[in-house]
Order: structure tokens, then C-alpha cells, then sequence
């Protein structure tokens, strides 16, 4: 039998106040008194679980336990919560929060303990561990590893005060790594190649809008797109917008890289990206990974993979079996653009903006730096991507800064875990 236990308001002071008539304290009620992640409408429920604990195990077998691996802590709930029933194991005794929301349910004690079941992931322990430590060392930080022959995720780490798994739910500006899609498409369209024109001027005006590179970095009117990517060069892309449609980074987005259809099926909530048909000086600005285009460590890491290999597959954190209905598909790069791409992003790794945080890592490498201006906030977002043989890794440090500098450390201490 389940006893249900309506969420319990406590009395707080409120400072300083007092009623006027009786001049006693007045008092307010909150839930989070009870417990500090207890929300207004949540409750709190006790009684035999619905679903069995699991124990969370790696590729290899290995046990992936919450308290080696913090970050895991919200994923292993939402993996509970789809897959514990599937998963053999025993259901025990709790005391756990049913939240209003959609969210997974959090367990907060066992009262007796239940058999769990075992839910294998592709997961490396060797990279989790990699990633849990990188981004500890970072305000507001996350990570994701993934190998691009499978699309198998092999790391997810989230450093954040508020616990949101901005690994995968994350929605923001992916600033200058969205140039790996933009350079392919500038590409497929016959705009310019690898070693075509792409000059780099001081400023760049469309619709009205100027745009502008970041400090310290000399124009260069006879740059080539090679040298504008290695560099970071905002003007060389944003003067291709007149020869664009307002849709075609979208489609090039969703055809080619898988983005921004809402159909990824990694075993887990997750958003794979925003690239919006748009207008306007968002035109040139999506060019930019500005405007309205959204992404996170996940849906970047997958097109880092994808212009590693040349081919789209979509991230997976489960076996396959596990995973109902059909994995989202794309149709990959052209061989040709795939071969360019590659090449750029292995000069930005070894002598352009991503060489410093990648110092001492050769071998087939590739990356991307990016920092995205947020409204509001003084410093701007820092991404980096990169891939080393078959492993490829996209981190963001919020308000870190330029690329290199707060998220290419992490990336760079991912891809020397050598998982």
C-alpha cells in the first residue's frame, strides 16, 4: 500500500515583517523547507516503488555509481524512470518526490532496499571519469563525448549550480563552431572551397547590421576560406549572405548534419538543435552561430562526428534495442566536402584560434573554437569541438570567455583520456 503525503508548507519568517494590527512576526510558507529540491504543487510520496533501482553499468560492464560520477546523478533517474521495468530487478521501499512537472522523480531515502536491475549504457568509464573532472574545475560547464563511426555516447558531464543537464537539454548560441556547417555549405553551394576566396575585412554590413571579429584579429583581404576558419573570421562568412537563401543553413542543417528536427531518439530527453529559416540580419548572423540558432555539447559533438566521417549518425546513450521507433537520419557530407572540412579543421587544431588548448595532442585531429555573445551577460560564451581519431568531444563554458581559453581545456582533457 502507498501512502501519499501532500507536500508540507513550513512557517518562515519573512525579515523584519510584522502585522500591523498585531504587531507579531509574520511568517511564510515554502516547500523547500522540507526538503531543498521540493517544488510548489510537487509531493512527496512513500511506499514501494513503481519502478526496481538500477545500477548503471558501462560498456564494458563496468558500474557507473552516482557517487564517482555526480553528473550521472539526473540521467540515472531518467534512465530508471524509462528503463527500470525492462530491467529485471526488484522494487524496494522509498520516501521520493512526485514532481508536478514532467521531470523524473527524485528518490530522497530507502526505507528497504529493493533488487536493482542492470541497465547497460555506451558509456565509457574512462571518459566519464575524464569529463566529471574537467568540467569540475568550471562555473557552468558541459560536456559530451561521443565516437563518430557509431554515434555511441561515451562521456556526458553538466558542472552547473542549478543540476540541468545542459548536455543534452541545453539551448543556446554555439557562436563560431557553427562555421563547420556554414563552411559546408558555402562548399556544396560552389561558393568558395577550402582554398577559394574567403577574404577577412576589419567589419561586414548586411540588412543594416554590422558585424564586427573579435579584438586582435587582423582583416586579411586575400584570405582564403581555409584561413578564415583556422582563424575565426566572423566578416569572411557574413559577406556570403547575399548569396544565400533565408532557409538554406536550415536545410543544410537538417539534410546533412540531422539537426534541428526534433526526432533524435538517444534513450533520454534531449533537443537537437534549433537552425530556424530566417530573415533579416539573423541571416547572416545564423552564418555565425548567432540569432536564433541554438545547439548544445550533444547535438555539436554530433556535427564534429559528422564531419569527421562524412556520414550522419545520430547519438545513441543505449543499446539499440532499447531504443523504440527508428534513430533519425540524414544524408551526410559529400566526400569531397568532407575531405575539406577536415582539413580545415585539422589546421585550426594544430596552427589556428583551437592550437593552444590542444598543444601536445597530435595524430588525426581536427577542432573548432567559438564564443557566443549572450544579451545581458558581460562575457560571452565559450564552445569548443574537436575530434581526435575516432573520438569526438563539444564543450561549453558558460560566460567563459573566448573558445580556447575555459571550454577547450575540457575538450582537451576528454581527448587525452584517449576512451
Amino acid at each position: 500500500m502507498r501512502d501519499r503525503v501532500a507536500a508540507a508548507r513550513f512557517p518562515l519568517p519573512v525579515p523584519g515583517a510584522r502585522g500591523e494590527t498585531t504587531g507579531r512576526p509574520l511568517v511564510d510558507w515554502a516547500p523547500e523547507v522540507l526538503h531543498p529540491d521540493l517544488q510548489a504543487g510537487d509531493t512527496l510520496q512513500a511506499g514501494e516503488a513503481e519502478v526496481p533501482p538500477i545500477r548503471l553499468v558501462d560498456r564494458a560492464g563496468q558500474e557507473l555509481k552516482r557517487s564517482e560520477h555526480p553528473s550521472l546523478g539526473p540521467l540515472l533517474d531518467k534512465l530508471r524512470d524509462r528503463y527500470g521495468k525492462q530491467a529485471g530487478g526488484e522494487p524496494g521501499v522509498e520516501l521520493w518526490i512526485d514532481p508536478e512537472s514532467s521531470a523524473p522523480r527524485q528518490t530522497l531515502l530507502t526505507l528497504a532496499e529493493g533488487e536493482p536491475g542492470t541497465v547497460r549504457t555506451t558509456l565509457s568509464a574512462a571518459a566519464q571519469r575524464a569529463a566529471e573532472q574537467a568540467v569540475a574545475g568550471r562555473a557552468e560547464a558541459s560536456v559530451v563525448a561521443l565516437r563518430p563511426s557509431t554515434g555511441e555516447i561515451l562521456a556526458v558531464a553538466d558542472h552547473r549550480a542549478d543540476g540541468f543537464d545542459a548536455s543534452f537539454l541545453g539551448q543556446l548560441a554555439p557562436g563560431s563552431t557553427m562555421k563547420i556547417v556554414s563552411a559546408s555549405l558555402l562548399i556544396d553551394k560552389g561558393l568558395t572551397a577550402a582554398e577559394g576566396a574567403a577574404p577577412c575585412p576589419p567589419s561586414a554590413t548586411w540588412q543594416s547590421q554590422t558585424f564586427n571579429n573579435l579584438p586582435g584579429l587582423a582583416p586579411n583581404e586575400h584570405a582564403t576560406l581555409a584561413d578564415s576558419f583556422a582563424r575565426s573570421c566572423n566578416t569572411a562568412f557574413v559577406k556570403f549572405a547575399d548569396e544565400l537563401k533565408a532557409d538554406d543553413l536550415t536545410r543544410q542543417a537538417q539534410e546533412v548534419f540531422g539537426l534541428a528536427r526534433d526526432d533524435w531518439r538517444i534513450g533520454v530527453p534531449s533537443f537537437d538543435g534549433r537552425v530556424p529559416a530566417s530573415g533579416g540580419p539573423d541571416t547572416a548572423a545564423a552564418l555565425i552561430g548567432q540569432g536564433q540558432v541554438q545547439l548544445n555539447p550533444l547535438t555539436l559533438a554530433s556535427v564534429t562526428a559528422t564531419a569527421r566521417t562524412g556520414a550522419f549518425r545520430q547519438p545513441v546513450l543505449v543499446p539499440r534495442e532499447l531504443i523504440d521507433g527508428e534513430l533519425a537520419q540524414a544524408r551526410g557530407l559529400a566526400a569531397g566536402t568532407a575531405a575539406q572540412l577536415r582539413a580545415m579543421m585539422h589546421r585550426t587544431a594544430t596552427s589556428g584560434s583551437a592550437a593552444g588548448a590542444l598543444a601536445g595532442l597530435g595524430g588525426d585531429i581536427g577542432a573548432k573554437t567559438g564564443s557566443a555573445e549572450v544579451d545581458g551577460q558581460a562575457t560571452a560564451n565559450s564552445w569548443f569541438t574537436a575530434y581526435r581519431g575516432d573520438l569526438a568531444v563539444a564543450a561549453v563554458a558558460e560566460q567563459g570567455g573566448r573558445g580556447g581559453e575555459s571550454a577547450g581545456p575540457i575538450v582537451a582533457a576528454v581527448l587525452r583520456s584517449g576512451a
